[in-house]
Order: C-alpha cells, then structure tokens, then sequence
C-alpha cells in the first residue's frame, strides 16, 4: 500500500474529498467545511501546534485509489497516566487489512516519537469538535461532531481498541411535556430567592464569557486530560458563536451572583452546511 505525507495542495484536497465519495450513498452523512478541518491542521490558527505536532497521511491501493486516511498527532497538554498520542479524522473503507495497516503506521509515528498508547478518535485541538467514534444512532450529525459508518467500530475493535469513556448525545422535540419531577424541582428551587436565572446577552458576552468558564472549570475540576477553560478561550469561542447565538435559548443560574450553572444552545449550522458541500465562501454565505 503506498503512503503519502499530505503537504501538497493536491493532497490536501483529497483529505477533503475522499469521505465524500466514501459516504456518496449515505444519506446522513453531511460533509464538514473544509475551512473547518483545513483550520486544525494550520500553525496559524491552530495553537496547539506549540504544545505538539501533527502530520496527516492518505492511503492508496495498486490501482492509486485512495482507501483511506488518518490524522497522527502528539498533544502535551493532552494528559494522560502514561505518554499518550492522538489519531483522527480517520476514514476508511470496508477492509480490515486496510485499516490494520493504517492504524500500524499511526503506532509506529507515535511509537518513534515516544508515546506508549493511542487514544482516538479524537481531535488535534478543543473536544467541541471532530471528537469519538460514533457507535449508535446513525443519523445527520450535528454541526462540528464526527460521522462514520457502523462498521468502523469493527475497524477499531478488531484492531485492539478498547472504549476508554462514553460520550452522549441526547435530542427532545421543543413541545414535548417535561418531566413532573423537573417541574416539581423548578417551583420549588424558584421560591429561594437566592436563586436567579437570566438568559444571555450578547452585548455583554464578557461577563458571560467569564461565567461560563467558571461554571466549566469547577464541573470538571476533578478530571485531568486538559478539560478545563481559560476565559481567553472562551471569549473566542464565544466571538466565533456570535452571529449565530439565540439568547432566549441559551440561560445562566446563579446563587447570590455566583455563577453556578448554565444552559447552551446554539442553531444546528448542519442543517443549513449540508447543502454547501464543504464550502463556505462568499457565493455560500450569500
């Protein structure tokens, strides 16, 4: 099987285009921009380039068809008990030889750079994107979540990966009746004047910028693997949001002024991507 270092423009467009004809009878599968993925594998946009190094390689058969592609990488400020690398934005086909020769190529980068495990799929940057393997409810995924086929879990699986943590998913339609316990909940936690809860605003996404990260970081301050937020980080992914935040839908809850829980929500961008075929230029957002 031939390997190819993708550093061409050439390359680059295939990493793109190869899930795309992978998936061509698929029809849940929505392409991700390709300004989204491309990002993660900039220096300039992407930091953890100061923290690691990444390196993305295709596949090819005898016949030069691409067969499948992954993404190898080294994050130090992805911590775990023993040195630990990443793979990601894997693709391929339904081979299991196939994707033993991938998955023995990505060891073997990480292997000779010092890691002693392999953790994926997971993303050369923040968990709220192109993050796990997707083993159930094979539906439109949402805006920036992984899409793969049901037989990838075999690909993995087969090759010796085990599941280190489930992460889940849930979807309710707006109208449905909410549970008699949350309501119960809800009158009586509204009686404590202490409590108060306010929606949003963008015109102070500072203040809530800061909130969020407080409420964030104290969830997950008992977890290590790099979880937690600075405020720098979320103002940015709060200024990312901004076009398209709704701020009826989207709630803070705080005790005497202290920021103790929070509520997002944001459109599903998916369902309008979808129609875009990875693009996002002027023609697109016009």
């Amino acid at each position: 099987m031939k390997v190819i270092n993708v550093v061409s423009k050439e390359s680059e467009a295939e990493f793109l285009n190869f899930p795309t004809r992978l998936f061509s009878k698929d029809k849940n599968f929505i392409r991700p921009l390709d300004q989204d993925i491309e990002d993660v594998f900039n220096p300039k946009k992407n930091k953890f380039f100061k923290f690691g190094t990444c390196e993305r390689f295709l596949f090819k058969n005898k016949e030069n068809e691409t067969v499948g592609k992954i993404a190898v990488f080294i994050n130090r400020k992805y911590r775990q008990s023993q040195p630990t690398g990443g793979i990601g934005f894997f693709d391929c086909i339904d081979d299991q030889e196939t994707a033993n020769f991938i998955f023995d190529h990505a060891k073997k980068w990480l292997q000779e750079k010092g890691m002693e495990a392999m953790d994926g799929p997971i993303n050369f940057g923040e968990r709220d994107k192109f993050w796990g393997l997707l083993i159930e409810g094979f539906k439109e995924p949402l805006y920036g979540m992984n899409y793969n086929a049901p037989y990838y879990r075999a690909l993995f699986e087969n090759y010796g990966f085990q599941i280190y943590f489930n992460q889940l998913c849930f979807g309710r339609k707006i109208h449905d009746p909410v549970a008699e316990n949350f309501i119960q909940m809800h009158e009586r936690i509204s009686k404590n004047k202490r409590i108060t809860a306010r929606p949003l605003q963008v015109k102070n996404l500072k203040k809530f910028a800061h909130d969020f990260t407080s409420v964030y970081n104290q969830a997950w301050a008992a977890h290590g693997e790099g979880k937690q937020f600075t405020e720098a980080q979320t103002l940015r992914l709060f200024n990312t949001l901004k076009p398209i935040i709704n701020e009826h839908i989207s709630w803070f809850v705080y005790e005497d002024e202290k920021p103790i829980a929070m509520w997002m929500n944001i459109p599903d961008l998916n369902q309008w991507f979808k129609f875009l075929n990875g693009k996002f230029g002027l023609f697109q957002k016009m």
